[in-house]
């Protein structure tokens, strides 16, 4: 006889009786338990039954959309397999519970718990220059039970400009227009900028009505010297300056791209009804080397949620008017290094909130100091005129000036409403303008800088400062007594 035998005893084997009993009992329980966890009365609950994204550019992936299911029951809900109807042709891409991947199995969901799943999708070229619908669905299978979330997308294909020079000391780009060449962008399908597109000397970019011009983050427009660029939007379709996300989340981030940057050229530059949206710097114009004598002409133009300036100027010669210049993290205007400018009807208003801003809107002075360098430039301000303006914002004082290295430095607020601690009774400076009231804007949390019938920049303009601009930013006509600012109050 083994020792097992010689020890067992009945109450050892009443004992194994009550342990195999008790397994027994609980395999029952968890069949039973199975059984709930897989019933066919249990389904998910989701967030939503489709998932909707934005347009998206051909052969660019969109922002990840989130789906969370749910499990209210009070039993574990296992899902037998999640998966997309397109399977491996779609142009979607799951992670599903934090595992990459557009098929899983077996995925358990306590109770009262919740998964997510994330979602992405990529268009695949198809020569279309209008948005084409993409859609697909995910599955969800449980013990026999189907139910769908869809999935609907809309792609756009575009002219794509890609980066393919680099040299020390430049950011990535690519010229667009050769030297002497005329290069039309058209309003077919958008343009999608990585890098800077360049216009290079005595070429010339023209931007038809209607035309999107999407940008990479750290890309931008350069018209170098001596070449030039004709915006030509209208009211009813201008062209549109912005970056590559088109998510509605994305719409108010600024600073997603860099800025479109215009050297002296060899005739006049023209903007004219362009919206310029969301880059670091809307516009910079600079003169490398000696003026030419040209300008820019800058007409019905928004200039809006910049994350530095507006417009950034640098011995240059500006012609504006009807500018709404608004929501700059830094200034909406910034005058250096001297130049000759004129502004008519414009509005400069400067609510920024994304962070602390200590800037005013409106600067001028006639030098830059190159802090990095440790090198001041000194110039000219011949002049810096603002006529039937408003200029208003957050802070207590929204213009500021500095001449403090000498030189000529002219400037003069006519007819203006403007916020600032400045002493204004300089008539030869301000003239005829009204300090520290509230401009009464629409809604500025909107970007509506059109004003009230009680504001105090209705018909409170001079029409001789008007003449050149009869019709406001959104084409409507001025009056014998014009109101300040770039749109005409409309009852």
């Amino acid at each position: 006889m083994n020792n097992f035998e010689k020890n067992y005893h009945p109450l050892r084997r009443i004992f194994f009786i009550i342990i195999f009993s008790t397994l027994a009992l609980a395999m029952v329980m968890n069949s039973s338990c199975k059984k709930d966890i897989i019933g066919s009365e249990k389904t998910l609950k989701f967030t939503t039954d489709t998932i909707f994204f934005d347009t998206v550019f051909t052969t660019l992936g969109s922002a990840t959309r989130r789906l969370t299911v749910y499990n209210e029951h009070n039993t574990i809900i296992r899902i037998s397999s999640i998966s997309l109807a397109g399977g491996s042709t779609s142009m979607f891409t799951l992670n599903i519970d934090g595992v990459p991947g557009n098929m899983a199995s077996d995925v358990e969901i306590p109770a009262h718990d919740s998964i997510f799943i994330f979602a992405r999708v990529t268009v695949d070229p198809r020569n279309s220059n209008n948005p084409l619908a993409v859609s697909d669905s995910i599955l969800f299978e449980t013990n026999g039970n189907l139910q769908t979330v869809k999935l609907v997308a809309w792609g756009q294909d575009a002219h794509y400009i890609l980066a393919d020079t680099y040299r020390s000391g430049l950011p990535p780009y690519k010229i667009v227009a050769h030297e002497g060449e005329n290069i039309t962008w058209s309003n077919d399908k958008p343009y999608v900028v990585f890098g800077y597109a360049v216009v290079d000397s005595t070429a010339r970019l023209n931007i038809d009505q209607g035309a999107r011009i999407y940008f990479a983050s750290n890309s931008g427009l350069w018209i170098y010297k001596g070449a030039n660029i004709k915006v030509n939007g209208t009211k009813d379709n201008p062209v549109n300056f912005s970056g590559i996300r088109l998510e509605q989340w994305y719409r108010d981030i600024p600073g997603q791209w860099d800025r479109i940057l215009i050297n002296e050229g060899s005739v006049d530059n023209e903007i004219n009804y362009a919206i310029i949206r969301n880059a670091f710097i809307g516009i910079q114009t600079e003169t490398m080397g000696k003026s030419m004598g040209n300008k820019l002409l800058l007409k019905n133009t928004i200039i809006e949620n910049m994350k530095a300036y507006g417009l950034l100027s640098r011995f240059y010669k500006i012609e504006g008017g009807n500018l709404l210049i608004d929501n700059c993290g830094q200034m909406a205007i910034a005058i250096t290094t001297g130049g000759n400018y004129d502004f008519r009807q414009c509005t400069i208003g400067n609510y920024w909130n994304y962070s602390t801003r200590n800037t005013p809107s409106v600067f001028l002075s006639n030098y830059y100091e190159d802090q990095a360098n440790q090198v001041v430039y000194t110039g000219n301000l011949d002049k810096a005129y603002f006529g039937n303006c408003i200029i208003y914002g957050s802070l207590e004082n929204e213009i500021d000036t500095s001449d403090k290295y000498g030189g000529t430095f002219s400037y003069q607020f006519d007819h203006c409403l403007l916020k600032t601690s400045q002493n204004t009774s300089n008539a030869l400076r301000f003239l005829h303008c009204y300090k520290n009231l509230d401009p009464q804007f629409t809604d500025i949390d909107v970007f509506n800088y059109t004003i009230k019938q009680s504001s105090p920049a209705k018909d409170s303009g001079d029409a001789v400062i008007s003449a050149p601009y009869p019709f406001d930013l959104n084409n409507k006509p001025r009056d014998g007594q014009p109101d300040l600012g770039a749109y005409e109050f409309v009852p």
